[in-house]
C-alpha cells in the first residue's frame, strides 16, 4: 500500500505558494501606484520678472553691467555696480534657465535711426473725385529693426496696430530690447512693456506686456 502524505509538507507547500502570491501582488500595486503618482515639478525656480522685490535678499544671480557678465551678485549689489536702484533692473530668467539681472535694454541700445527718404513729387493734377472717409486717428510708417537695418511694415497704419505687428506674441530677455518706429517715434519693447520715445535716447511705458502670453490687453490684444 502507498504511504499517506505528510500533511506538514502540504501544508508548507501551501504557505510558500501563499507568500510568493502575496509578494507578486506587492509588486503589481507598487508599480500601479507609481505611473499615478503626481508628476513633481520639472525645476526649482520659479520667477515672476514682474516682482523682483520677492526674490530673497541673498539670492544671486547673473549680473550684467554696460552689457558685460560680472559675476554672480544678488539683486542689491548688481543695483549698486550699476549705479540703479533695484526697481530699474529687469529681473528674469534667460534662455538657459538661469536667473539674470541687468538695466533695461542695456544688452541692446537704441540703433541709428532710418534715413529720411525725400521723394520728388510729381505735380497733381485735381480732379473731382469722392473723398474717402478719413481714418479714426493719426497714421504713420511702422517700421521694424532686424539687427542689421530697418524693414518697412506698412507706409500707413495707427500707432496701436504698429505695436501690436511689431511685438504682439513676442516677450524678450532681461536686458534685451526689440525695436521699431512709428512715424517719428523710436518704439522700444523689454520685459513687461513696449516704449516710446521721441529724441530715441528718453522712453516712457506706452502699453504693459502680459508677459503670460506676450500680449498686449490694453491695446485689444
Amino acid at each position: 500500500m502507498a504511504t499517506p502524505p505528510d500533511n506538514r509538507i502540504i501544508l508548507a507547500i501551501g504557505a510558500g505558494l501563499a507568500v510568493i502570491a502575496a509578494i507578486v501582488l506587492a509588486l503589481i500595486f507598487t508599480r500601479g501606484g507609481g505611473e499615478d503618482a503626481p508628476e513633481g515639478p520639472r525645476g526649482n525656480l520659479q520667477v515672476d520678472v514682474a516682482e523682483p522685490q520677492s526674490l530673497e535678499p541673498t539670492r544671486e544671480l547673473r549680473c550684467f553691467v554696460e552689457g558685460q557678465f560680472v559675476g554672480m551678485l544678488t539683486l542689491d549689489q548688481c543695483a549698486q555696480r550699476n549705479g540703479l536702484a533695484t526697481e530699474a533692473l529687469d529681473v528674469g530668467l534667460d534662455e538657459t534657465g538661469a536667473l539674470v539681472a541687468a538695466p533695461t535694454a542695456s544688452l541692446a541700445p537704441p540703433p541709428t535711426l532710418p534715413p529720411i527718404e525725400v521723394e520728388d513729387v510729381p505735380q497733381i493734377v485735381e480732379t473731382p473725385v469722392e473723398r474717402a472717409e478719413a481714418p479714426s486717428g493719426p497714421v504713420a510708417a511702422c517700421l521694424r529693426h532686424t539687427g542689421s537695418d530697418w524693414r518697412s511694415l506698412s507706409s500707413s497704419m495707427g500707432r496701436e496696430a504698429c505695436v501690436q505687428l511689431l511685438y504682439s506674441g513676442t516677450c524678450v530677455s532681461p536686458g534685451d530690447a526689440r525695436y521699431g518706429r512709428w512715424g517719428d517715434l523710436t518704439l522700444r519693447l523689454v520685459p513687461g512693456r513696449v516704449e516710446q520715445s521721441s529724441d530715441n535716447s528718453n522712453f516712457r511705458t506706452l502699453a504693459e506686456q502680459d508677459r503670460r502670453n506676450c500680449t498686449f490687453p490694453g491695446l485689444g490684444g
